[in-house]
């Protein structure tokens, strides 16, 4: 079965390349830019207009969320391996 914009349930999952599409498409199409979600739908790819709009909406409240400290960073742990190999890396330098 092909996927394409008729087939894809609304509200699915955005996928990486979406995504980076996405972001690539907010950096040309600026909020001053007429028609800017049809123009970011059309270049991210099967998306209409208001799922890229609605994409941005949640990401606005994303960013808010976390510069307004409600959510945690996460704990990231490093091995030893990368601990070293970092090190390794910047002693190049």
């Amino acid at each position: 079965m092909a996927s394409t914009s008729m087939t894809r349930p609304s509200g699915s999952s955005w996928t990486a390349k979406e995504n980076k599409a996405f972001e690539k498409a907010l950096a040309v199409f600026d909020k001053d830019t007429p028609d800017r979600w049809a123009n970011v739908a059309k270049t991210v790819g099967g998306r209409t207009p208001d799922e890229v709009k609605r994409h941005y909406e949640i990401l606005v409240e994303d960013v808010k969320y976390i510069e307004s400290g409600r959510v945690p960073f996460p704990n990231y742990r490093t091995t030893n391996g990368e601990t070293q190999r970092t090190m390794r890396i910047v002693n190049m330098r």
